[in-house]
């Protein structure tokens, strides 16, 4: 009697399937709050957590996570609006205060950032202002940090750190990030689970510098799709590779471009080195000083 074999063949790849970058968003919550905790109590001994509120979902979603870890009274926020930001970053940092009871200042930076501008670069372009705001706002985390004994918490999530969507020593600078690794998309998918207000997380995201500006039309990509080759692309699949799995020719080699030309962005300052023990930087030598 002969035996009948059933075949299984494995389900067709789809570049449009989200499946590999959802989370157990609840799960990740809970370990990203014993992150924070961890980094911040136990090994610097300091509870006081200290961020910018942009009125995105990436700060949001920060200020839920620490005011969990911490406990409200212990976050300090602060929105830092130049002239040109628009009325409703400030409204939605306030619907995030609003529901967490959490510390907030708002501390404009445009007397800041005109007294460099208006006095020595009346000419400056967009993205040089955008930068030259950062820095400023990055200048004021760190010194209300000071003020308060508290420590600088990052906001920025990996998408964003991989495209080089920031500023070089402002945005990136905290010493501690608790979405770093995280894809937008996921950071999304957490913002949910946390209770982030509604309209935060479905506003498009926008670095807020020129009226009508978002993330995606500056990328020419949005971020679903560019997460879903990001993906591929931090698992070592060549840019070939994803063409051949179905992505689109145009897209995969726009986003390898904009990760491949910001890899400095990522890096420490490269020290010469002159000796044994550079700091940081003598292979044989993991131990720094």
């Amino acid at each position: 009697m002969g035996m009948s074999l059933s075949v299984t063949r494995a389900a067709a790849f789809d570049a449009l399937s989200d499946d590999p970058l959802k989370i157990d968003a609840q799960l990740v919550a809970d370990w990203l709050v014993r992150f924070l905790r961890d980094e911040m109590s136990r090994r610097r001994g300091i509870s006081k957590a200290v961020l910018g509120l942009s009125g995105g979902v990436d700060s949001a979603v920060v200020a839920y996570l620490a005011a969990r870890a911490f406990g409200p009274e212990n976050v300090f926020a602060y929105r830092m609006p130049y002239k040109i930001s628009s009325q409703d970053s400030l409204d939605h940092a306030q619907l995030v205060v609003d529901d967490i009871g959490i510390n907030v200042e708002t501390l404009p930076i445009t007397a800041m950032v005109d007294g460099y501008v208006l006095n020595y670069e009346s000419e400056i372009s967009p993205a040089r202002l955008g930068n030259v705001c950062a820095r400023c706002r990055m200048i004021t985390i760190f010194d209300q940090s000071a003020k308060v004994g508290g420590l600088p918490v990052g906001t920025g999530n990996k998408s964003e750190r991989l495209f080089g969507y920031y500023t070089w020593h402002a945005d990136d600078s905290p010493p501690i990030n608790p979405i770093g690794d995280l894809f937008k998309t996921q950071v999304w998918q957490l913002a949910e689970v946390l209770g982030v207000p509604q309209p935060i997380i479905q506003k498009p995201a926008s670095a807020d510098l020129v009226k009508g500006q978002t993330d995606e039309s500056d990328f020419g990509i949005t971020y679903a799709k560019a997460d879903r080759i990001l993906y591929y692309m931090t698992q070592g699949y060549t840019q070939e590779k994803l063409v051949e799995m179905g992505f689109p020719a145009d897209e995969v080699a726009l986003t390898f471009r904009r990760v491949d030309g910001t890899h400095w962005k990522r890096r420490l300052p490269t020290v010469a080195m002159l000796s044994s023990s550079a700091i940081g930087e003598y292979y044989l030598r993991p131990v720094d000083f």
